[in-house]
């Protein structure tokens, strides 16, 4: 069944500015969406997604309360929610798969929800930005696609894209909304930064610099974070990267380079140190081929339960 706005099936053979213009509301609402402020989300209660993560849980979850993820320029940020179950899912996507990623996130959302005879499923797209290599509006009709061709109805309720998340300083072009962040309790969906974005944000950087698909990350019956196993093949040309400035890393690790947070590449450098430093994770971080599980603690931050680390 098709992707809907206020009922009726989207025309995806017209540009995504008729859409706009035909659904007036979805202007609004980014509108009203860009004009708060970002909220410091901090880690209690938090789950956070990296990119080519994604987690799914419910509002009777104990542990979990906000997923959130942000860093993202020519990325988008997905949610999806039932309403009937609250089932809800926050992905990072970076149009990698697309297709693929869109099929594992509705199975994921409908595991949750398949005892639940009303309600319905809603898609939240944020991210994006008129960049200069079409990027962003490739993977804004890539998303779109994707949830067209769904078996279920999907209705999409926020649309906060690319040219409806672009700002322009000085003839450069940037996103107005990095990051986002939802509460699962109450569906409320809001710009947010994080301070943290652990745990394992190097391991789990890294794993994507490597050519990661999108990965589950939490069990939400169990209320466990699970992040790995994870392998790859030594970094080429690590110490090359490693000696290279500032301005070239940024010029050929990102996507959008005029645009990427202050902290782009000393994200990278750490990512890139942590690879140097593992070159073979199957024996220096996973030699049980079992992944490093995190649980809440009474304070709301993680903690690891079971290490394989030596």
């Amino acid at each position: 069944m098709p992707l809907l706005i206020n009922g009726e099936r989207i025309d995806l053979a017209r540009p995504t500015g008729d859409m706009i213009r035909a659904h007036p509301h979805l202007e609004e609402k980014a509108k009203l969406l860009r004009s708060q402020p970002a909220q410091i989300v901090e880690p209690k209660g938090l789950l956070y997604v990296q990119q080519r993560e994604f987690a799914v849980t419910t509002p009777k979850d104990g542990s979990v309360s906000v997923l959130g993820s942000d860093d993202a320029t020519t990325c988008h940020l997905v949610v999806l929610r039932h309403t009937g179950s609250g089932a809800t899912c926050l992905t990072h996507c970076d149009g990698s798969d697309t297709e693929a990623e869109v099929s594992l996130i509705m199975s994921a959302v409908k595991s949750f929800s398949n005892t639940t005879e009303y309600g319905r499923l809603e898609v939240h797209l944020v991210g994006g930005f008129n960049d200069d290599r079409q990027l962003s509006q490739k993977l804004t009709n890539q998303l779109l696609r994707a949830f067209d061709l769904q078996p279920d109805d999907v209705h999409l309720v926020t649309f906060c894209v690319t040219e409806l998340n672009d700002r322009e300083e000085k003839d450069i072009h940037f996103p107005i909304i990095y990051g986002i962040a939802v509460n699962v309790k109450t569906a409320e969906i809001f710009p947010a930064t994080f301070p943290e974005k652990g745990p394992d944000e190097d391991l789990r950087s890294a794993h994507v610099l490597t050519g990661a698909r999108l990965t589950n990350i939490y069990d939400a019956k169990m209320e466990q974070l699970h992040i790995g196993p994870y392998f790859w093949r030594p970094f080429p040309h690590v110490d090359f990267w490693l000696e290279q400035d500032d301005q070239q890393i940024l010029q050929n690790l990102s996507t959008s380079p005029l645009a990427e947070p202050p902290h782009f590449v000393s994200h990278i450098r750490s990512t890139l140190t942590f690879l140097k430093e593992h070159p073979f994770p199957s024996y220096s971080l996973f030699p049980d081929r079992k992944p490093r599980v995190y649980k809440k603690n009474e304070e709301g931050l993680w903690e690891q339960v079971y290490s394989d680390k030596i």
